[in-house]
């Protein structure tokens, strides 16, 4: 599995699951859109913990600016 993110975009995906953790479990976002947000958050978590992206390689998106091998 070739590593298809930056380092910016990891951040970005850790920042986001970091507000919609906060937003769920102040009570400020509830019910399904609350869950519906930790389980995004927590997708973004673990892509950004091995920086592979699976929609990223459907439509061919690299923000990873490592140079890749063919």
């Amino acid at each position: 599995m070739k590593k298809n993110m930056s380092n910016l975009d990891r951040v970005i995906r850790i920042i986001l699951a970091t507000v919609f953790a906060y937003l769920y479990f102040s009570g400020t976002v509830t019910g399904i859109l609350g869950i519906l947000l930790v389980v995004l958050g927590a997708i973004f978590v673990l892509t950004s913990l091995v920086s592979f992206c699976p929609l990223y390689r459907i439509f061919g998106i690299s923000t990873c600016s490592t140079k890749q091998e063919a």
